[in-house]
């Protein structure tokens, strides 16, 4: 698989599934969650997320893209950052993998990537960083394509550097 990080706008991403940064609800919210709402059309991906029920930490479940480019959102709840020393690595790890799995089954070749639990969940972004290039290179998949979407020039950098370790 190819890993790539570039700084942008993950609702715009030309890939077959965006990862959205989902809380347990499936419920839209702020950050990435609200932006990727929002663009792909709240109505029909509300309607869509509460059929499913909710997901749990750790976990990722897929809907249709709606209006976006991106054919399928694969949305992936991490965990909510304490101290790094109650399961948060690897819940985050187990989103990753969970994304990888799910975006097999729906026979996607390419993964936009936002950087899951930094926002409002407050996982320090350089482990964030390390988690998810590591996670991503580790685990078996037919994904030939993971971009990790950067919203800064800081967190662009984070990927960078775990990508040339």
């Amino acid at each position: 698989m190819r890993l790539e990080a570039v700084l942008g706008d993950i609702t715009e991403q030309a890939v077959d599934a965006v990862v959205n940064a989902a809380n347990h609800a499936l419920a839209g919210g702020g950050g990435v969650d609200g932006a990727i709402h929002r663009a792909a059309g709240a109505r029909e991906l509300q309607a869509a997320c509460r059929a499913i029920g909710g997901c749990a930490t750790g976990d990722a479940v897929a809907t249709p893209g709606f209006a976006l480019t991106a054919r399928w959102i694969i949305h992936a709840v991490g965990p909510r950052y304490r101290d790094g020393a109650h399961g948060e690595p690897e819940l985050l790890a187990s989103c990753y993998r969970r994304c990888l799995e799910v975006a097999d089954e729906l026979g996607a070749a390419s993964l936009a990537f936002p950087a899951i639990s930094t926002g409002i969940y407050g996982y320090p972004p350089g482990d964030a960083a390390r988690i998810a290039v590591r996670t991503l290179r580790e685990t078996p998949t037919s994904v030939e394509l993971a971009r990790l979407i950067a919203f800064d020039g800081n967190t662009l950098r984070l990927y960078e550097t775990e990508l040339q370790g």
